[in-house]
């Protein structure tokens, strides 16, 4: 009964607020398309510069000279961690509501930028490396963003929305729990992200890097 009930609160939270969290997926998606096409306005000595790299990058991997998986899976969740931790810091702040919005439109831009330079400058093998190196852990990432950036433009309307009306009668500790929940929730999957990253995509990507 208490988990039918806990399934009818989240699809009535995702009901309510569904117009935000289709902002957000909309402004993650815009930040990707924005990433691509950053990536045709670039001169044809930057993208030498950035394949240089790219390619020294694939020689590395190639002779198995990347970091550890331990190393690599206390980086990715260190980096995506932060990155969560921001966003639900400035849903507490009620001023951090434009910043939320830029953060995910820069991890979206990231995305974008990633995959549209690896296509252009090496084709459909450049695709394949993508899909091996980017989708697999970004499959939970990148939802795991947008629903932490949806849920904490929520909580930071709820805080403008008490300041302002002074309606105080509900209790801000069960809400603030509940908040503190998801950020858990949210570092637990993107553990699960960094283990994918850290121990499966290595191999996936030497395996397209020795071809």
């Amino acid at each position: 009964m208490k988990k039918r009930m806990n399934h009818f609160v989240e699809a009535a939270y995702l009901g309510e607020h569904s117009s935000v969290f289709l902002f957000v997926s909309i402004l993650f998606m815009m930040g990707v398309i924005f990433g691509a096409v950053v990536v045709n306005s670039m001169s044809f000595e930057q993208k030498e510069d950035l394949f240089y790299y790219l390619s020294q990058f694939f020689s590395q991997i190639a002779n198995g000279e990347t970091a550890a998986s331990g190393e690599l899976f206390v980086q990715s969740l260190l980096h995506n961690s932060k990155f969560i931790a921001l966003m639900w810091v400035l849903g507490i702040s009620i001023i951090g509501l434009p910043i939320i919005l830029i953060l995910l439109f820069i991890k979206g831009m990231v995305v974008g930028f990633t995959v549209g330079f690896l296509v252009s400058q090496m084709g459909w093998k450049g695709f394949v490396f993508a899909f091996v190196s980017i989708l697999p852990q970004n499959v939970i990432i990148i939802p795991v963003f947008i629903a932490m950036a949806a849920v904490s433009i929520v909580f930071s309307l709820k805080m403008v929305g008490r300041q302002f009306t002074k309606k105080l009668s509900q209790p801000i500790l069960p809400i603030f729990g509940r908040y503190f929940l998801l950020l858990i929730g949210a570092i637990v999957l993107l553990a699960l992200a960094s283990g994918i990253e850290a121990y499966l995509s290595p191999g996936f990507m030497k395996a397209v890097a020795g071809k």
